[in-house]
């Protein structure tokens, strides 16, 4: 059996050239951006409403009908 070893890597920059952000998600496509938007959707809903059934929430809407 073969062992695995977790390589441990460590960065140092200064605070004035932290890497944005935004820049990082502008790069990646609006699918992308999309999917990991709804990969943390997922993982929330899953840390808070841990015993919630996952569906969609009801939409009520009342509508007059015309008379005639």
């Amino acid at each position: 059996m073969k062992v695995r070893t977790i390589k441990k890597v460590v960065s140092k920059s200064n605070l004035s050239e932290k890497k944005s952000d935004f820049a990082f998600w502008q790069s990646k496509t609006f699918a992308e951006r999309l999917a990991a938007l709804e990969e943390i959707r997922q993982e929330y809903n899953n840390w808070k409403y841990t015993d919630a059934e996952q569906r969609f929430q009801r939409v009520y809407r009342v509508t007059k009908l015309k008379q005639s």
